[in-house]
């Protein structure tokens, strides 16, 4: 894919990987609309990265936004070419004590907010005479199970599915599906974990690197899953 010119839709943009997702589309040439919660926040990376930027205030968990929302942004002569399902978030406990406000809330924004915008971003990639590219946020998280992160592994594993299915049921449409397995990212994510993050652990820039690499390959060509980690992911002052 050509980026430039290009039409993106990136959720949980407003910070981590989400920020550097969107600039990284926008140094290559692309129009970005921007997903989060957070008005402020969007407002402040508009004005780092100016008007190729649009924040959006959204809820993926929220369907019924999301579909009006599409409804009035898009239309025949205005489709999106590249999605990217970057929000989620992550709650962690035992199974016997996770609140079950957690465990809803996991499941809802990172599995059903993904469903919820595919749902409404497919029929306008069917129509969209460029080949286009589905991008889901996964973890490795997705791929390995531990515990005290029985919620969080259980949405991440959905995704997993979920883009494993979608990819085999759009390929013949033009749309390509990738699933992201990351590890550990220097990112708020982890503060809001009570865990440490550290410079040993990948940078929100070099994912993004990555994410560019994968939307330009050839037309014809897909990478449907990939996995990134950290070579050395202890904290340096580890021995």
């Amino acid at each position: 894919m050509e980026i430039a010119s290009k039409t993106a839709i990136v959720t949980g943009a407003s910070s981590g990987i989400g920020a550097s997702f969107s600039k990284a589309l926008i140094n290559k040439g692309a129009k970005v609309y921007g997903l989060a919660r957070s008005t402020d926040k969007l407002n402040q990376l508009k004005e780092h990265l100016g008007d190729s930027f649009i924040g959006v205030k959204m809820d993926i968990t929220d369907h019924d936004n999301i579909q009006q929302w599409i409804g009035t942004t898009f239309n025949t002569d205005h489709r999106p070419e590249i999605l990217i399902n970057n929000a989620g978030l992550g709650r962690f406990g035992d199974v016997d004590k996770l609140p079950l406000d957690d465990w809803e809330t996991m499941i809802k924004t990172n599995l059903s907010g993904v469903f919820y915008m595919c749902r409404q971003i497919v029929p306008l990639m069917k129509e969209n005479k460029n080949h286009c590219h589905i991008v889901n946020i996964a973890s490795i998280a997705g791929k390995i199970g531990n515990p005290q992160l029985s919620g969080y592994n259980a949405s991440k594993f959905g995704v997993r599915g979920f883009s494993e299915s979608l990819f085999k049921e759009v390929r013949y449409d033009g749309i390509k599906v990738t699933c992201f397995y990351p590890g550990s990212i220097q990112t708020k994510f982890f503060s809001d974990a009570d865990t440490e993050s550290h410079s040993n652990m990948m940078q929100p820039e070099d994912v993004a690197e990555v994410l560019i690499n994968i939307l330009e390959t050839p037309d014809n060509f897909l990478i449907n899953d990939i996995t990134m980690r950290p070579l050395n992911p202890k904290h340096p002052d580890e021995q």
